[in-house]
């Protein structure tokens, strides 16, 4: 008895899934015309920006960007090397015989 339960499941689904791709370019076609419309509207922007110094402003500012990102896993690569040889060293372990700092 499951066992017919699960290919009637199954089959509920199938049938679903082929209304769904049935139904999915109506209503890409729907939603297109319903927002057709909107597109006089819309206003441009400028993607590039009119003015060669604007041009030039921007691509100083993306190459300073990517040099700090550069820079900061420069630094986070050094870390990681400098904490992984301390480790090697084994100065994280404590010492009975050492004597105490005060």
């Amino acid at each position: 008895m499951r066992r017919i339960e699960i290919v009637e499941h199954c089959l509920k689904r199938s049938l679903l899934s082929r209304r769904r791709w049935l139904l999915s370019p109506v209503l890409v076609l729907l939603m297109n015309t319903a927002t057709s419309w909107a597109a006089d509207k819309i206003v441009k922007i400028d993607v590039f920006p009119p003015t060669p110094y604007d041009g030039y402003i921007i691509y100083e500012s993306l190459a300073v960007f990517w040099l700090f990102i550069i820079g900061l896993i420069v630094i986070i690569r050094m870390k990681l090397r400098e904490i992984e040889r301390i480790q090697e060293l084994g100065v994280e372990n404590e010492d009975k015989d050492a004597p105490m700092l005060r």
